[in-house]
């Protein structure tokens, strides 16, 4: 089975739009959990334009099934995850310009700086993933690291027309069997929607799945369980 983890940061971004308490992210983990999921991912960005510190002390202490920590190679986000313990802390690119996540870590160019946060969030005892570009050169240098899990960046992938989508996927597949024979676990997300994401869950060795935008969106007119659980099927049928 293929896991799914729902990220719920655009639960916060309706939020924060008004600077006010509703919709309550952690509401939306507790329906995401009721729908199937198998994770709630978040991310605590540094100028903080969703996730709050507040919800990510209350998700860590309400949710049941794993949690993923979104973070850039920050200091004082890593100390934040550090002393939360998430079950994982996914490393991701930040910019403050971006309107969200628009490309994979440089693994390459910038090792030290992220072999330092993975060395940090190691020693916390939390489990570490990357979230790069489906580039066989990041792959090795991120298998170089140690970390446990890689995250393949979709979103090239899922904006390309229907020409290019195959070559993408294809750079998607070539990059996972490399993961998977470094020994890492293979994770993929970003762009993913109710259409798109069948071709990616039927990769060989495909273990997990982050899914936000389209699930926040399709729960804006289902409600999130059910927005939930329409995906949990998708996926489903995918497994092999």
């Amino acid at each position: 089975m293929i896991e799914l983890g729902v990220n719920i940061d655009h639960v916060a971004t309706v939020r924060q739009a008004r600077r006010t308490y509703e919709p309550d992210p952690v509401v939306a983990a507790a329906l995401a959990e009721q729908g199937g999921a198998d994770g709630i991912t978040f991310h605590l960005r540094e100028d903080r334009r969703h996730i709050q510190d507040r919800d990510v002390e209350i998700l860590k202490a309400t949710v049941t099934v794993k949690t993923n920590f979104e973070l850039a190679c920050a200091d004082e986000v890593v100390a934040i995850c550090c002393r939360t313990q998430p079950n994982w802390g996914l490393l991701v690119p930040e910019s403050r310009e971006e309107v969200t996540t628009e490309g994979g870590l440089n693994v390459t160019g910038d090792a030290g700086r992220v072999k330092a946060a993975v060395a940090r969030l190691k020693e916390a005892g939390i489990l570490v993933s990357l979230f790069i570009d489906p580039d066989l050169d990041q792959v090795r240098a991120s298998a170089e690291l140690g970390v446990d899990a890689v995250e393949l960046h979709t979103g090239p992938y899922a904006i390309a027309g229907r020409e290019d989508q195959k070559r993408e996927l294809d750079r998607l597949a070539a990059a996972g069997r490399e993961v998977t024979a470094a020994g890492m676990r293979l994770h993929a997300g970003h762009g993913l929607n109710y259409i798109n994401v069948r071709d990616v869950a039927k990769l060989p060795d495909m273990i997990e799945l982050n899914i936000g935008h389209s699930i926040v969106s399709r729960a804006v007119m289902v409600g999130m369980k059910e927005a939930v659980s329409e995906m949990r099927r998708i996926l489903d049928l995918c497994a092999p």
